[in-house]
């Protein structure tokens, strides 16, 4: 398995520590968090050919691209257009997306905003280039879009979109095993749960099983904290070396 660690838990640290801390821990891969904050940082194309596989989650904070509010959809749409600029410019191989979310969980609704969503992420996937666009899995909660096997499916088979599976979501939703079978994942969030909230705690401190490790190819440690990234890659080093 490749594994990295979302700069989350050195999000306000300057981007050459991140990747040098990265390189001296022998990670292979990084996930950029590209909320604004970020990209106020004088350094940000440091990360071009810094010698890591790079992606990118695009910002969730206040963005619902699957909005029923066509000026919120639309300048979700595009701060991830400009995500997606970023990403090229600095030869990034992916971005992660969120689907987006509904305020009242009516089927009706619900139908709608996910041909919303639809209509969002075929538009992203059509104005990159050379980045794919990635949709994640989302927790249990209802008000999410993609937190269904068939509604990834659906992303992926009508957006042309690749899939980005969260092991910790899919154990609140209790199916990470039938999500980690499904084709075109372009890699996976690692983080650990009770089974019934989205806690983002360390691999081995909730529920998760951590055999579904080894179908893991591209994983991505999903924490706030770094020794707690550390404590998860030592989980993973240690169960994909057991027979």
């Amino acid at each position: 398995m490749k594994i990295g660690f979302t700069t989350l838990c050195m999000f306000m640290e300057d981007n050459s520590k991140i990747i040098k801390t990265a390189k001296e821990n022998n990670f292979e891969m990084i996930e950029i968090l590209g909320e604004s904050p970020f990209f106020t940082k004088d350094d940000i194309y440091t990360y071009k050919d810094c010698g890591l596989e790079v992606s990118i989650h695009a910002p969730t904070v206040d963005i619902n691209i699957a909005s029923l509010n066509d000026g919120i959809r639309a300048e979700s749409v595009r701060q991830m257009k400009a995500c997606i600029d970023y990403a090229e410019k600095i030869n990034a191989r992916a971005i992660t997306v969120h689907a987006g979310k509904i305020g009242r969980n009516d089927p009706p609704l619900r139908k709608h905003a996910l041909e919303l969503a639809c209509e969002s992420i075929s538009g992203l996937v059509d104005y990159a280039e050379n980045v794919i666009i990635s949709v994640e899995n989302m927790p249990i909660r209802q008000a999410f879009l993609g937190n269904k096997i068939e509604e990834i499916e659906m992303f992926k088979k009508e957006c042309g979109c690749g899939i980005t599976i969260d092991l910790g979501h899919g154990n609140t939703t209790g199916n990470t095993e039938d999500l980690l079978n499904l084709k075109n994942i372009t890699y996976c969030h690692l983080n650990d749960n009770d089974g019934k909230k989205d806690q983002h705690i360390p691999l081995g401190d909730g529920t998760l099983d951590l055999d579904l490790l080894k179908k893991v190819k591209r994983g991505i440690i999903e924490l706030n904290n770094f020794d707690n990234i550390l404590k998860s890659k030592k989980v993973i080093e240690t169960k994909i070396q057991c027979p």
